[in-house]
């Protein structure tokens, strides 16, 4: 599949998780798109784009098991979050609970929102290695206090790459009247999805990782009883509550400007390349070969596994914990310069990760390559030095 892609193929690519990547086929839809546009840009974005949004919200409605006036198209998992977290009333007396699992970006939502709104925020551990649903679950419960309004969690951890357990959460919030907001940033492609039936109340998820969209490509849902709460981020021409429309959600969200909207248009190409490539069959190919890659570089560093030796915590994406005298920005130089490849190093919890990615585009030399440098690095480096 290496061949349907415009990726450099001098670099063993391992960071599909970051940003993904297109193929061919999926790209060239997207200029085509573009180049349409700009044919009479006028019409296509004034008569035509409506229309054109709301068959392209249909078609990935069906894929992600909801109805299309539950979603909105936005450019990112940060811009669809910022959009909920936004709208919703905290203030003094209010609390909103998290893992220490959450991506950056999104932490620093939640405290710049915290410090303006004087809501309490806190972060609740979630310990590694992992044995249980029941027990992250338990986890999460000990931060929850009366005043717990919203709880905001991964579907699949950015750092860690641990697939939580949504719908038991969600259930367990509903009963007890708490708000659930999901970043499903890395789920869409990677693990099947059905959103009616996860009960979360607000989710949203990055279509230009796993589904291979183009970039800014992205998605917000809101279980129809609790769209009231959103508030438009931009208010534009999609704002008018006296004017009769099928989902205010939507008319609210979707019309901020003038935007280039061929992106979330190519979503229906991106979906018929997964279906036409039995991109299903192929993700557990990778989860084997991520399965097999993180056995074998925990057996390398002699550090066990954050998921205890149970690949069912993760999918075609692994974190594995590294020796604590590596230092991750001479690791990463070294793999890249070195060895021209693309991976991450994370810094998290006073732990350093390497997070491995593999999708359709990778075969088992990709792993190899890895293992090779990774078994260089540790035997002749020492303290990010060399020797």
């Amino acid at each position: 599949m290496k061949k349907e892609f415009l990726l450099n193929p001098d670099i063993t690519f391992l960071n599909h998780g970051s940003f993904g990547a297109t193929p061919i086929p999926v790209f060239n839809k997207y200029q085509e798109w573009q180049r349409v546009m700009e044919f009479q840009p006028v019409e296509f974005l004034s008569r035509k784009a409506p229309k054109l949004l709301e068959h392209a919200r249909e078609i990935l409605g069906k894929f992600l098991g909801t109805s299309k006036n539950n979603l909105v198209y936005v450019t990112n998992t940060t811009t669809g979050i910022n959009i909920i977290a936004r709208s919703l009333k905290l203030g003094p007396g209010d609390h909103v609970l998290t893992t220490d699992h959450e991506y950056g970006a999104m932490d620093r939502v939640w405290r710049f929102l915290s410090s303006q709104r004087h809501f309490k925020y806190t972060r609740q551990p979630v310990t590694i290695p992992l044995t249980s649903k029941e027990k992250i679950i338990d986890e999460i419960w000990q931060g929850v206090s009366p005043s717990t309004k919203v709880i905001y969690f991964s579907h699949i951890s950015s750092p860690t790459a641990i697939t939580f357990p949504v719908k038991e959460i969600c259930e367990r919030a509903k009963k007890e009247g708490i708000i659930t907001i999901v970043d499903g940033a890395h789920a869409p492609g990677q693990i099947d999805l059905n959103l009616d039936e996860l009960q979360a109340d607000f989710y949203a998820g990055n279509l230009h990782k796993w589904l291979c969209a183009p970039k800014g490509t992205a998605f917000l849902f809101a279980r129809p009883e609790m769209q009231f709460l959103i508030d438009p981020l931009i208010i534009g021409w999609g704002w008018d509550p006296s004017l009769p429309t099928e989902s205010h959600f939507v008319s609210y969200l979707e019309h901020n400007g003038t935007r280039d909207i061929s992106a979330f248009l190519t979503v229906p190409e991106a979906l018929n390349f997964y279906y036409s490539n039995n991109i299903s069959f192929y993700r557990k190919e990778c989860h084997s070969l991520t399965s097999k890659t993180n056995k074998e570089l925990s057996s390398l560093t002699n550090i066990p596994s954050i998921y205890n030796e149970d690949d069912s915590w993760f999918g075609q994406m692994a974190s594995t914990i590294l020796p604590q005298q590596v230092d991750p920005d001479h690791l990463k130089s070294f793999l890249y310069d070195d060895y021209h490849i693309e991976i991450p190093l994370i810094r998290w919890n006073g732990l350093i990760l390497i997070r491995y990615s593999f999708h359709i585009y990778n075969c088992k030399q990709d792993a190899e390559v890895l293992m090779n440098a990774l078994s260089e690095y540790l035997t002749t480096h020492a303290e990010g030095k060399r020797l």
